[in-house]
């Protein structure tokens, strides 16, 4: 009777401890199942994390290069307007510089052909004392006198001259017809300008043999060079009409330069009636004072649109400094986005490095449980331990 109750009990021990251990291992399998299936849950969202990050990361990236993009087109746009602008200001200025250079070298041109004029005179004076006997021969009349002093009075004045500056064999008021007159600026009246000259008497001083004839001879040409300068002072000085003062002119360096040497009450008295005797270079030097003078006016009565066109060019200066200075403005608010994008895409370049370059870690087949750091989190796999350290930055 014991045995059998003894056996009974340890039938019922080992069916309990059965169904225990039955129950043990159906447990173990449960949570074995709920593990794995908590493990392969975790890799999804892990996965899925991960794609999203990179899908951003591709996004941010295409954003990134359609703003560097549009920005580069819009640069290109504006830096192409600027110099659209630039060209067309510089074409401008260019073009008034060049005209104004080019009316600079003309007037330098004309002024120094005018010196070389000069200058060629002043050495032909010597050659022209030795052609005296020649030029008295040829002017050996009052007709071929005449024409003589005209024609190179009319040449000095038309090469120094423009066209309407000057008139030949002008009709005055009271009848008579000077040799030339120059119009004078500002409105004033003409310059009267006798070609006409008395050489017989010169002639007669240079033809003396003795001292008495030569005496005789130089107070001939006296009274008749006083009796010209007269005649000059009373048919061509008309006031309001011509200028109050006149040219003789003599057609003759040397001749002028002994009339001064041996003739200077003559040349007093002529002044005195407002007469004065003027030499082929002392004429054109007096022509080169009137077209100066000419010229100063004529810039003067232009000054006025000189002064209205500086004051277009300043006015086109100032608003491009200031359009520069506001496309400047927007340039550098454009950097400073771009720099912020830059910054942005640099962290983003980082974290996804950081993320590409994970360190897996193999364990041995070990059954220790995985435990939580702050550091990073470690998943349990069937064939060791995989761990996945994910670091939080800012």
């Amino acid at each position: 009777m014991t045995s059998t109750v003894i056996t009974v009990v340890v039938g019922v021990l080992a069916l309990t401890i059965l169904v225990l251990l039955m129950f043990s291992i159906r447990r173990a399998g449960q949570m074995r199942i709920e593990h794995e299936m908590e493990t392969a849950r975790r890799e999804a969202a892990a996965e899925a994390r991960l794609s999203e990050m990179l899908r951003m990361q591709s996004e941010m990236q295409g954003r990134i290069t359609a703003m560097s993009e549009v920005f580069g087109n819009r640069q290109a746009e504006l830096n192409q307007t600027i110099n659209q602008r630039l060209d067309g200001m510089t074409h401008r200025i260019g073009a008034t510089i060049s005209e104004q250079t080019k009316s600079t070298h003309e007037n330098l041109r004309r002024l120094q052909e005018r010196l070389a004029i000069i200058d060629a005179a002043q050495n032909n004076i010597q050659s022209l004392a030795k052609d005296v006997v020649g030029l008295q021969a040829i002017l050996s009349n009052k007709q071929t006198r005449g024409a003589f002093g005209q024609s190179r009075m009319e040449t000095i004045v038309a090469d120094g001259l423009p066209m309407g500056a000057y008139s030949f064999q002008p009709t005055l008021s009271n009848g008579y017809r000077p040799d030339c007159t120059i119009r004078m600026p500002n409105g004033a009246p003409p310059l009267v300008v006798d070609a006409k000259f008395p050489l017989e008497a010169w002639n007669s001083i240079r033809e003396a043999g003795t001292p008495d004839l030569k005496k005789t001879a130089g107070q001939q040409f006296r009274r008749d060079i006083e009796v010209h300068i007269r005649d000059i002072a009373e048919k061509y000085l008309i006031t309001g009409e011509t200028q109050d003062m006149a040219f003789l002119f003599v057609p003759s360096e040397s001749i002028f330069a002994e009339i001064h040497e041996n003739f200077e009450g003559v040349v007093q008295k002529a002044h005195r009636q407002r007469v004065v005797i003027v030499s082929p270079s002392l004429l054109m030097l007096s022509i080169q004072v009137i077209q100066a003078v000419l010229k100063d006016q004529r810039m003067r009565e232009q000054a006025h649109l000189i002064q209205g066109e500086v004051v277009h060019l300043m006015e086109d200066l100032a608003r491009l400094d200031e359009r520069t200075r506001k496309l400047q403005g927007h340039f550098l608010a454009a950097q400073r986005d771009v720099d912020m994008i830059l910054t942005s895409a640099d962290k983003l370049n980082k974290r996804g490095a950081r993320i590409e370059a994970m360190e897996f870690e193999a364990a041995g087949e070990t059954k220790e449980e995985p435990s939580e750091t702050p550091s990073g989190k470690a998943v349990e796999s069937r064939t060791g331990f995989l761990k996945l350290r994910v670091v939080d930055e800012d």
